[in-house]
């Protein structure tokens, strides 16, 4: 990684949450995803990234939110760099707890973001509040206080869809395509049994499923590895274990895409989260 740039990482024991306080100068993070709810915020200098099939640029007070499984990248386009605080929100997590605060969460809905950026103030605050109370490791009541202090400050901006088998936006065979690869996320999957479970050639299955997720399917079937790996991970398992089970050649070729798109080493990430030794 560029000596220019750093990652501060820590992981709350009793909800999973992660807070992250990062910088980076030039190239960030290549497209990848995540599969939980990213708030944060930006504090210094201008942070660009694509998610959404829009170009974004988010400036210090900004605060940005990305779904689980957007595809997003990281780029700093001013020779300061850029400084961003964020908070990563299990969504199970997320969505029992909102069901306990609020007596008017429908039900049978999906829960998502209305918007990628905004500039409200008052959210801005309460993921700087909430993220200080979980970086810091303050009180137990402190943190609690400070969530349920964002969670009322993100009702605003929540946008819940009703839940369906397949979502009409995509084409069929990407979907299909897309549930094959969870299905079989560690095995040694080539294009031709992915083809084949959907009833197209390769060529346009390649076409269709970029279209629809941005990413060709192996390329999507490594990201799909890669948030399997970090929940491995910050349980304590080895690196060594954990490419061996979800099917990369070796560790060194999970750390090489590991880095790519979180810019930590596998284990680097397993050390912060756990604080077991290597």
């Amino acid at each position: 990684m560029d000596t220019r740039n750093w990652i501060e990482l820590s992981q709350d024991a009793d909800t999973g949450i992660e807070s992250i306080r990062a910088h980076f100068q030039g190239h960030a993070y290549d497209p990848h995803w995540h599969d939980s709810f990213l708030v944060g915020i930006t504090e210094q200098g201008v942070q660009q990234f694509n998610c959404r099939r829009v170009r974004h640029l988010s400036t210090p007070g900004k605060v940005f939110m990305l779904e689980p499984g957007e595809i997003h990248d990281g780029h700093a386009p001013t020779e300061e760099g850029f400084t961003y605080s964020m908070l990563y929100l299990e969504p199970h997590w997320l969505e029992r707890e909102l069901h306990a605060l609020f007596e008017h969460v429908p039900a049978d809905c999906q829960l998502g973001f209305a918007a990628t950026l905004s500039q409200d103030t008052g959210l801005s605050t309460a993921i700087a509040q909430a993220f200080h109370a979980f970086h810091e490791g303050d009180l137990r009541i402190v943190r609690q206080s400070a969530l349920d202090t964002l969670l009322d400050s993100l009702t605003g901006h929540l946008d819940w869809r009703k839940r369906q088998a397949c979502d009409p936006r995509l084409p069929l065979t990407a979907q299909v395509a897309r549930d094959y690869l969870h299905a079989n996320v560690c095995e040694d999957i080539g294009l031709d049994d992915l083809a084949h479970a959907c009833g197209v050639d390769r060529f346009r299955l390649t076409r269709a499923f970029k279209a629809a997720f941005g990413l060709a399917p192996h390329a999507y079937l490594i990201q799909l590895r890669l948030a399997k790996a970090r929940r491995l991970l910050a349980r304590g398992e080895l690196p060594a274990q954990v490419a061996s089970a979800l099917g990369f050649a070796d560790q060194s070729h999970m750390g090489r895409w590991f880095r790519r798109a979180y810019q930590l080493t596998p284990a680097d990430y397993r050390k912060r989260c756990s604080n077991l030794p290597d």
